[in-house]
């Protein structure tokens, strides 16, 4: 009885988080396609705020400017987060290795209030001496791919931690330099903490606001900057519109990627299954 009662207990409490977490969700998208600017009546269905938002020049802007930075940095942190990641991993005794540990680290635990400050007056500083670079799109990667670097760090990290060390050291045995090791074998098993890596990267930089606030130059403003400023004016249904296009994009995504990486588990998994099959049988 006990252990039925802590069944629906749990479940229940499962069931509220999910509700706390998605409720909100849901009501936004329910009001993007409300007829009147009211948040708390739904007076009908109207596709209007949808077409506001393919006139309003500073979403799109924003969107595409959003997308440019997402992309980048989710390339070059999942670059960057993997090096570090091998780095920490398959070197565990060199000259500073804890300074450089704890530096790639520290964003993660450093305020992003502090950290957006921080590369402010580093790029302003650096401004007044060369001239260069002015605040815009390329201090904003910047400052993402900081950020991001340190999350994909930790992915990868966790991944390399897992592959077994014998595969590297039978090719290396056979003939294989490290370059090739790494390209050949060790990047191939590490392949989808990569991809994971730079999702994530590319989610944090996408949804930024505040060390995109810090790094962003006269008329340069993402997507997530222009939805705040919408947002402190007041209600506005076009933001509603924006960002149910973005939920239903990334789940899209994500339901998408979801799929072929469960069919490639299964593919593993059969044909891991077959060669046992197949060595068992073999006299």
């Amino acid at each position: 009885m006990y252990r039925l009662a802590q069944d629906y207990f749990g479940r229940a409490w499962m069931v509220l988080i999910f509700l706390f977490l998605y409720l909100p969700l849901l009501f936004m998208v329910v009001f993007s396609f409300n007829s009147s600017r009211q948040d708390t009546v739904f007076t009908g269905f109207s596709l209007r705020w949808y077409e506001a938002l393919g006139r309003d020049n500073k979403i799109v802007e924003g969107f595409w400017l959003s997308l440019q930075i997402a992309l980048a940095t989710g390339i070059l942190s999942a670059v960057l987060g993997t090096f570090a990641a091998f780095v920490l991993v398959r070197y565990q005794r060199f000259a500073g290795r804890t300074v450089f540990s704890g530096m790639v680290n520290a964003p993660l635990v450093m305020p992003e209030v502090v950290i957006g400050l921080s590369l402010l007056l580093l790029m302003v500083g650096i401004q007044n001496v060369f001239g260069w670079p002015e605040r815009g799109l390329f201090t904003i990667i910047l400052g993402h791919t900081l950020l991001g670097m340190a999350y994909a760090m930790v992915v990868v990290q966790s991944r390399l931690l897992e592959v077994d060390r014998s595969i590297e050291e039978a090719a290396m045995d056979l003939g294989a330099r490290p370059f090739q090791v790494f390209l050949l074998v060790t990047l191939p098993n590490i392949a989808q903490a990569i991809m994971a890596a730079f999702l994530l990267s590319f989610t944090l930089s996408f949804d930024d606001v505040v060390i995109s606030e810090f790094l962003s130059g006269p008329g340069v403003n993402t997507l997530p900057q222009v939805i705040f400023g919408y947002a402190r004016r007041g209600i506005n249904p076009t933001i509603y519109a924006a960002a149910t296009l973005l939920i239903v994009v990334i789940t899209s995504f994500v339901i998408v990627y979801s799929v072929r990486v469960a069919r490639q588990a299964r593919r593993h998994a059969r044909e891991a299954q077959l060669a046992v099959s197949e060595s068992g049988a073999t006299p």
